[in-house]
């Protein structure tokens, strides 16, 4: 089963800010306490630390923080067991809204989808398809079982690594079927049922779900808009002494924040002096829209022991269904073995496709960047223009916009609501290990610029008849998604 850390009174204290001259403090203090649950920077069931010891982080009267903790019990955000403390909680069930799986489903013509962070496919692709088809009757005279990759493939992925810094030879790496099969086969290969395994909140949901059909007991590590916090994952990596923690460092999904070297070599060291093995997702790593200073070293030059999961659905197409799982040396057969009992191999044209776009360009090309650039400042300077009380940073790159909506909007209703507009979207909750975040909504910009701008437009008529109690019947000249299950987050 799974069970959320609990929270030290330091980081509570960081959260909860300076109440001292708030009047009544202890008001103040629920107040924070509360969106700091709703939003899941708490998580939902996370023991809260003792009033003593909140009292002496917060230098406030005793009085103040058990007032405070009484206001929270009264409305469903706190409970209280005899002997065993208090957690936090969500009140009326709220934790399950949206917190289910997504599934496919068609959805009608002229909807717009944002539930998935991913674009079409570059320029170039179809000659790429061209090429690779050219090379494709070497490969016919074989099964077709290529289990561990086409050996340029792994080659070439091999030699980026090498290039950002992280000496690697092809006998390390695996080629899959896409990231989300790179990150199944790590969780065979390393977790067992009843594990405890660290996952970061909010986090992307697909990792989630896998890590919990796996049978693994899940502990948070709060990545809060602006990054990590570097010195509850410390005290929390300590406690745990998880046997994984999944991570993604770059440009994290969905908050788009990216973790320094400074930051990923404090986090490698206190997860390799409990054995904690890390499997980082780099699926976005190239989706560095900053044209800036030089990215991170990869997790694994910090802590050799990680796993680094990579794929080709963020940076070229999703419709490659290619990725790869870079392991430590010698450490491929165990991987190979995990992999077989789900498949055997990733389809070879597939993989000489991408072994042509690699070799031409072995990161994304510059006006594939620029044509995302340009969506997200569309999205965001209308996002301001007709929702000026959403708030939001802008990332260094990734594909998205992590936005925290204000108190009078939730993101379960928001998404019901915009599905009247024709608009289908991922709220914040779908991102929540153990519920919360009804705060947030993620809101990815890789649709053309003109189409974020109607996004926007979509998404604020939906606010506007929540704010007014409406609801707009949906008929002639209305657009509404389907009805049913939602669209996988991607």
């Amino acid at each position: 089963m799974s069970a959320p850390a609990s929270v030290s009174a330091a980081r509570t204290a960081r959260l909860v800010g300076d109440v001292s001259a708030s009047r009544p403090a202890y008001r103040a203090l629920a107040d924070a306490l509360r969106r700091a649950v709703a939003d899941g920077r708490i998580p939902v069931g996370a023991k809260v630390p003792s009033e003593r010891d909140l009292t002496t982080a917060l230098e406030v009267s005793r009085t103040t923080v058990t007032r405070a903790y009484d206001l929270l019990r009264e409305s469903g955000y706190l409970v209280s067991r005899r002997g065993s403390g208090s957690v936090t909680a969500l009140p009326h069930g709220e934790r399950d809204r949206a917190s289910g799986g997504l599934y496919h489903r068609e959805v009608a013509e002229g909807v717009l989808d944002l539930t998935c962070a991913a674009g079409r496919a570059p320029a170039g692709i179809l000659e790429a398809y061209e090429r690779a088809l050219e090379r494709l009757p070497a490969f016919l005279a074989g099964t077709g079982y290529l289990t561990v990759g086409v050996p340029e493939l792994r080659e070439v992925i091999a030699a980026r690594y090498t290039a950002r810094g992280l000496p690697t030879t092809a006998d390390q790496v695996l080629v899959t079927s896409g990231s989300l099969a790179a990150v199944g086969i790590a969780v065979r290969a390393v977790v067992g049922r009843a594990d405890r395994v660290l996952v970061e909140n909010p986090s992307f949901p697909n990792t989630v779900d896998a890590l919990r059909g796996a049978g693994a007991r899940l502990t948070t590590l709060a990545v809060d808009p602006e990054g990590w916090d570097l010195e509850e994952a410390q005290v929390v990596v300590r406690r745990t002494a998880a046997r994984a923690a999944f991570l993604i460092p770059d440009f994290h999904n969905p908050t788009g924040a990216l973790l320094d070297d400074a930051g990923r070599a404090h986090l490698a060291a206190s997860l390799d002096r409990v054995g904690t093995v890390a499997v980082v997702d780099e699926s976005v790593v190239d989706i560095d829209l900053s044209g800036g200073e030089p990215l991170p070293l990869p997790f694994a030059a910090h802590s050799p022991s990680a796993l680094l999961v990579g794929g080709a659905s963020k940076s070229h197409w999703g419709g490659l269904r290619t990725g790869w799982l870079r392991v430590p040396r010698g450490a491929l057969t165990r991987h190979v073995e995990a992999r077989v009992t789900g498949d055997l191999g990733a389809p070879v044209l597939e993989q000489l496709v991408l072994l042509e776009l690699l070799r031409e360009r072995p990161t994304p090309a510059p006006e594939h960047l620029d044509a995302l650039r340009t969506s997200r400042t569309a999205l965001a300077q209308a996002l301001r223009r007709e929702l000026p009380d959403l708030a939001f940073t802008v990332p260094r790159g990734g594909l998205s916009l992590w936005c925290a909506l204000p108190d009078d909007l939730g993101a379960t209703a928001l998404a019901a609501a915009a599905e009247d507009e024709g608009l289908v979207l991922a709220p914040g909750p779908r991102f929540a290990v153990h519920g919360g975040l009804d705060g947030r909504l993620r809101l990815p910009h890789a649709l053309p610029p003109e189409t974020m701008t109607e996004v926007v437009t979509r998404l604020a008529r939906a606010a506007a008849r929540l704010r007014t109690g409406g609801r707009r019947p949906v008929g002639r000249g209305g657009v509404r998604a389907a009805s049913g299950p939602r669209p996988i987050v991607a």
